[in-house]
């Protein structure tokens, strides 16, 4: 599976200029005016794994295939677009269809780049954000309960709806859902109120270390848990940069980590995702699967016939197969286990999978 990201925000606060630096492309128009994106762009970028790429050396492997993410460049919103205001419905739709949710928030002063707001205060901005996401989720909602279509809906989608009716028009936190529902459920119900969110924190050169006064107001309110400061100019700097470049570059400027890999984290964490390994001569290759997936679902994700005639997987873990430098004495030295259809894959699992056809 891929998962995809949409990257959402308030116009001109640098949505289109991550999409180019996370894609490490110039897809995504760039322009300093309102709606330059209507249709979305959309770059399937490949999971950086360094674990992926000892595991290719160790098998010798012909190639080495990374798991992907998308990103989804997804046009300005503006207060007013639940009513259509700024093309807002069109956009709005196209979330639906993602994933999870990468808020970009405008944390920097220019003079050059225009804001829509009189002021920059990435709380605002982020609820203005919020507010036309919930109130599309009420308007989908009250036409699902309308007698006419309720027949359609089935129970456990019903419940849902309802919870989340009351949630929003009492000013309840809607992510009570999620303790009752589980992520297939809510993710059938389409509301975009209860998609995982990660807010990124758009800053200046200066303030990418250590942030500025608008990320310490942000993280006050919204907590670091699922907040990123990045600088979106700066990621296309290292961009554009030769690779033996851009660890000098990163490390002048003081940076641990590109703003694709911090993202990328964060997002296997709130979609509660893990990746295992298949690895041979002929090609290494990493696989995402949810958290506490099992063997045959696992197997699934490379064909549904694997998942079908599923018998055992023969079963070692990452660290095992490269101190054992293979299959051959991982299962010489008894590092190798098979498991039946029962076994939660763990997350660097490597995996041969036995199945009838």
């Amino acid at each position: 599976m891929s998962f995809k990201c949409g990257i959402v925000g308030l116009p001109n606060v640098g949505k289109s200029t991550l999409f180019n630096a996370l894609t490490n492309s110039s897809k995504a128009q760039a322009a300093n005016f309102p709606f330059c994106t209507i249709d979305p762009n959309v770059g399937v970028v490949p999971v950086p794994d360094e674990r992926l790429n000892k595991l290719s050396e160790v098998s010798k492997s012909k190639k080495t295939i990374n798991t992907t993410i998308s990103f989804v460049d997804i046009a300005g919103l503006v207060k007013g677009a639940s009513k259509g205001e700024g093309l807002g419905n069109k956009f709005l739709s196209h979330i639906r269809e993602v994933d999870a949710v990468i808020h970009m928030i405008r944390c920097f002063d220019s003079d050059d780049i225009q804001n829509v707001n009189p002021d920059v205060d990435p709380i605002r901005d982020l609820e203005i954000i919020e507010t036309e996401m919930m109130l599309a989720d009420l308007e989908s909602i009250q036409k699902r309960l309308e007698k006419n279509n309720k027949k359609n809906v089935d129970e456990d989608q019903l419940k849902i709806l309802q919870i989340a009716l009351d949630c929003i028009n009492n000013d309840k936190d809607i992510s009570i859902l999620k303790s009752q529902f589980d992520t297939k459920q809510l993710n059938q119900s389409g509301l975009l109120s209860i998609k995982p969110k990660i807010f990124v924190c758009n800053v200046d050169e200066r303030s990418v270390q250590d942030g500025n006064k608008y990320t310490k107001n942000f993280i006050e309110k919204f907590g670091k848990d699922n907040t990123l400061i990045v600088s979106a100019d700066i990621e296309n700097q290292i961009n554009e940069l030769a690779e033996d470049e851009k660890k000098n570059y990163m490390d002048m400027i003081g940076l641990k980590d590109t703003g694709l890999s911090m993202l990328i984290q964060k997002g296997y964490k709130i979609l509660e995702l893990d990746t295992y390994f298949t690895s041979g001569p002929e090609e290494t290759r990493a696989w995402t699967i949810q958290k506490n997936c099992t063997a045959p679902k696992a197997a699934g994700e490379i064909h549904t016939d694997f998942e079908k005639g599923f018998i055992r997987a023969e079963t070692i873990s990452y660290e095992d197969f490269v101190a054992n430098d293979g299959w051959v004495n991982s299962k010489a030295n008894g590092k190798m286990r098979l498991e039946g259809k029962d076994y939660i894959v763990k997350d660097g699992d490597v995996l041969n999978f036995r199945f009838n056809t």
